[in-house]
């Protein structure tokens, strides 16, 4: 007598399901940002640099005087975390904590002359993966592409209100 098992639902779907790749927006999207950062994590290394210092390092550039709170807003990071990376970046002479003048509470953080330097020195090195992510595109062409990229960031922060 020969007993014979009802197949499971994994072994009847057709085998163009299992090797389908996701090609999504979301996904490819996803993909962008777990490879750029690898691309950049390469080329900060040489300078002592971490991505995400890095970017807090860019933002104080573009926005100045900014309290611990408001970088881990505009890195994308914890306070905590934020508190973690000052103090590395304060070690390293790449920022300086001052009180706030108007708050007694809320200590201001500017870049020094060495955080100037240190990303002088990255600045074209980020450049360059982001050269390499686009080859194809020329100066308009990226000025489209990262109004259209604020513009989804723009979007989806909308929704979180």
């Amino acid at each position: 007598m020969t007993i014979s098992k009802k197949p499971s639902p994994a072994s009847r779907a057709p085998a163009a399901v299992s090797t389908a790749k996701p090609i999504g927006l979301a996904y490819l999207v996803g993909r962008l940002d777990h490879i750029l950062s690898q691309r950049l994590r390469e080329s900060l290394a040489p300078a002592g640099l971490t991505v995400p210092q890095y970017t807090a390092l860019s933002v104080f550039r573009a926005h100045g005087s900014l309290s611990n709170a408001q970088l881990a807003t505009r890195t994308m990071i914890s306070p905590q975390s934020a508190n973690e990376m000052v103090k590395q970046m304060e070690a390293k002479g790449w920022i300086a904590r001052t009180p706030d003048p108007a708050h007694g509470r809320i200590i201001q953080i500017n870049l020094t002359t060495a955080g100037h330097a240190v990303l002088g020195q990255c600045d074209p090195k980020v450049a360059e993966v982001e050269r390499a992510m686009f080859p194809d595109l020329d100066e308009a062409a990226r000025a489209q592409l990262l109004a259209q990229l604020r513009g989804a960031v723009k979007a989806l922060s909308a929704l979180e209100a």
